[in-house]
């Protein structure tokens, strides 16, 4: 009897995922995604108002961020679960709002993932053309290897997958460093020329509200840090750690690239431009800043695909888990450790999108999920204060000035959603309509799968007012 029953209960032995991670693969979780919106992406709102707009769009978008990430240390720290915000939606706001939030997540980081399978084709075209080879490249074949390539990295382990994103990471944000000591920053006139080259408000004030929209950009992401929270050794310490390091890091990327860049081209150019940073180094006429930057783009590119797929995987895990979608994707790698159907499924999603969407289309699609789930997170952090206040649950981190990041980020998040609907007010009533039919199908049909009991998993006390 002894002999049978010891067999059966190693097969119905839990598997989880496997805490390795230290702050700095948080960071690099964080970062990695982000910085390829400092090489490319936010020269679109220069397009939408002018160098100077982009400037006043990237601050106050660092703003925006800024709050995402406070907020996001304290409630994370607390919910420390795979899914990052989807796990607190659930815990704080209920079953309805986290399945939202977690198709947000799902959604922004696959279409990023989209974005730099794209970025990495044209760049790689580009460099190529630069060199003189002869006969065309196809860059749909390295947007197709790129989202292959990172999603066997993904299933093999988190460890091997963050521990190369720090690397690379790292290695981008000093290709920047290195670009803005390069162009005599100390010496106006020699290299930059800001003085012929910023201009007043080509489209007035107007345009700083859309130039918004791809303001985002220099920070989209860095709310990707709360993904890694069932992973991390220390949650407590290492997401507040790494996310508000990695929010600092952003903020200086953002600004040296803005400088370097509107210093370099003209507003006409560099608004268009796929790969801004990688022009700017060619302007400067030096071919081996041309080869670091371009390497520097690669880098965050691949960085920032890498993450999203470890991302949108972990969302995805967590929900099929939850069975806020089919419990088959909530499956454990027995020998990697890792959500590997979540990984596999979104493969053949990403390079269809990669080799039939346009870029622009892709990023706004990202932005918009990503605002949404925004959005909520300023609803969140209130209830949570107000069901749990200081003092009865403990906090890794307790974000200062309550409540006045949350309103700050409802009115940024508004001023955003304006910002998007003056450009692509289409796109905006379409993923709407797409996000209500979407929670139409859950409470109708997915809810009645959902074990509410076993929602919430963490050991705290009734919430005020229960």
């Amino acid at each position: 009897m002894v002999a049978a029953t010891v067999p059966a209960t190693a097969a119905h032995r839990k598997v989880a995922l496997l805490r390795v991670l230290g702050p700095g693969h948080v960071w690099a979780l964080g970062v990695g995604i982000v910085l390829v919106g400092e090489f490319m992406g936010w020269n679109f709102a220069v397009g939408k108002g002018g160098a100077v707009a982009a400037l006043a769009a990237c601050w106050l978008a660092g703003i925006l961020y800024t709050c995402v990430a406070m907020i996001d240390s304290e409630i994370t720290s607390t919910v420390a679960a795979a899914g990052g915000q989807y796990a607190q939606a659930k815990h704080i706001i209920g079953p309805l709002a986290a399945f939202n939030v977690g198709l947000y997540l799902v959604m922004a980081y696959t279409m990023l993932e989209v974005s730099n399978a794209i970025v990495a084709g044209d760049l790689i075209e580009a460099f190529a053309q630069s060199l003189g080879l002869e006969g065309a490249v196809d860059k749909r074949a390295f947007m197709v290897l790129t989202v292959v390539a990172l999603a066997f990295l993904n299933y093999r382990g988190v460890l091997a997958t963050l521990t190369l994103n720090l690397v690379i990471t790292a290695a981008a944000f000093a290709a920047i460093v290195v670009l803005f000591v390069a162009t005599q920053p100390w010496a106006p006139g020699a290299v930059l020329q800001h003085e012929a080259l910023l201009g007043a408000l080509p489209y007035g004030s107007l345009g700083i509200l859309a130039a918004m929209h791809f303001g985002l950009w220099f920070y989209l992401g860095i709310e990707g840090t709360t993904q890694a929270a069932e992973e991390v050794r220390s949650p407590a310490r290492a997401l507040p750690l790494g996310t508000m390091t990695g929010m600092m890091t952003l903020l200086i990327a953002a600004t040296l690239t803005w400088y370097v860049c509107s210093g370099l081209m003209p507003w006409e150019y560099l608004g268009q431009a796929v790969t801004p940073l990688y022009d700017a180094a060619r302007l400067t006429g030096s071919r081996w800043l041309e080869l670091f930057l371009f390497l520097g783009t690669l880098f965050a590119t691949v960085a920032s695909a890498n993450g999203c797929i470890n991302d949108a995987s972990r969302a995805w895990f967590a929900m099929g888990r939850d069975r806020y979608m089919p419990v088959w994707f909530g499956a454990v790698h027995p020998t990697y450790r890792t959500p590997y159907r979540a990984i596999v499924f979104f493969v053949p999603i990403a390079i269809l999108f990669a080799v039939s969407t346009p870029l622009d289309q892709t990023i706004t699609f990202s932005i918009l999920s990503g605002l949404l789930g925004y959005t909520l997170m300023a609803l969140s952090i209130v209830l949570f204060r107000r069901k749990w206040p200081l003092g009865s649950i403990q906090r890794g981190y307790v974000h200062p000035l309550h409540p006045l990041p949350a309103v700050l980020l409802l009115v940024l998040c508004v001023v955003t959603y304006l910002a998007v609907f003056l450009g692509y007010g289409t796109q905006l009533l379409a993923m709407m309509a797409f996000y209500i039919a979407a929670s139409a199908w859950f409470v109708l049909h997915r809810y009645k799968y959902v074990r509410r009991g076993d929602q919430f998993t963490m050991p705290w006390p009734k919430p005020r007012g229960y």
